[in-house]
């Protein structure tokens, strides 16, 4: 058995049956058909910020290191080519000091490439769907590389094609961003409104956005988490109208479909769960939202404690969260919703 612990940003002391760093499609490919004449689980991951294996798992994980960037232009785009296992962040750290504005209201989510399209992850009022062009997909069964175009990856809020009819044995190995050079910034959202006449480049708004990403949010390599546990809950807006009449100050923001979508780090907060433990997990002191290993965290605390923060939201204000960090099981991924409600 190997140690997961360094894979996965909770950092929790479970167990593979193996873990191999992937560096080449060949290399993957072969894995994968070696592990499935073993008759074993087999899941790849990027850089583990995005899960919470809750117990050992009996396969293979594989670690994405498909790496390599190119660049290029015409008159009105960057063209930005990427392999799934090149660091987000750092994604966007050398757009914004090459000058390409657009990605920068993303700085510091932590993850791969490969695994932003399958999030769709978002912050501050722009997601990864508003600047791609197209997802390079590998079928690991079928061994088939496939383009799918942004209206075949089927985007929604936290949602892609991706978790659904693509989830499983297909493999994000590229993707192309296409960024204007008419650059519009995009201050409309959070602690960003009341500065956008402050922030007035991409560089100016990227620092905004890792000074308060540092601020609100715990480093993993100091407190293990998988940064936002839940989603921010959509509903409808019959739910909204009672809901804003008994708490005015509620933050809220409409959506095109008529829908309204609310903060779950304010409904966390109101819940007064801000510091609550249970075994080694807590709710993190400044961020609601994010459920934090102290250093001892079982996975059996973090379900716990979700549970529990699902329960006191549920039970205020009427609305069931929905978690946004995967659950891995012994065999593979399990469904989040069921464990914790």
């Amino acid at each position: 058995m190997c140690n997961l612990k360094n894979f996965h940003t909770f950092s929790i002391p479970v167990s593979a049956w193996q873990v191999v760093e992937v560096t080449n499609l060949p290399q993957l490919i072969a894995l994968y058909q070696s592990t499935k004449q073993q008759k074993r689980p087999f899941l790849f991951i990027g850089e583990g910020s995005d899960v919470l294996f809750i117990e050992d798992f009996n396969g293979v994980v594989a670690v994405n290191r498909l790496f390599g960037k190119m660049y290029r232009e015409d008159e009105e785009y960057y063209y930005l080519t990427v392999a799934g296992g090149e660091n987000w962040h750092a994604l966007v750290r050398d757009c914004v000091a090459k000058g390409i504005g657009g990605l920068e209201n993303l700085a510091l989510i932590p993850g791969c490439v490969g695994s932003a399209p399958i999030q769709n992850i978002g912050a501050y009022g722009v997601e990864v769907k508003d600047f791609l062009a197209y997802v390079k997909v590998l079928d690991l069964e079928t061994q088939v590389i496939s383009i799918l175009n942004n209206h075949e990856c089927q985007f929604g809020y936290r949602e892609s094609i991706f978790k659904h009819i693509l989830k499983k044995q297909h493999i994000i190995i590229e993707v192309e961003f296409e960024l204007p050079k008419k650059w519009q910034p995009k201050t409309t959202y959070g602690e960003l409104a009341s500065l956008s006449n402050e922030l007035k480049t991409p560089q100016e708004i990227f620092n905004k956005v890792c000074e308060i990403r540092r601020r609100k949010l715990p480093n993993p390599q100091i407190e293990g988490n998988a940064g936002s546990f839940f989603k921010n809950p959509v509903i409808l807006t019959s739910q909204f109208s009672q809901l804003i009449a008994k708490y005015p100050q509620m933050p809220y923001y409409p959506q095109p479909n008529g829908e309204v979508k609310l903060a779950a780090g304010w409904l966390i907060d109101q819940c007064h769960l801000k510091g609550y433990q249970i075994g080694g997990a807590k709710v993190h002191n400044r961020q609601a939202l994010v459920l934090v290993n102290t250093g001892q965290a079982t996975s059996e605390d973090v379900i716990n404690l979700a549970r529990l923060v699902y329960k006191q939201v549920l039970d205020t204000f009427g609305i069931a969260l929905e978690p946004e960090v995967r659950f891995i099981g012994k065999e593979g991924e399990v469904d989040a919703s069921s464990l914790i409600s």
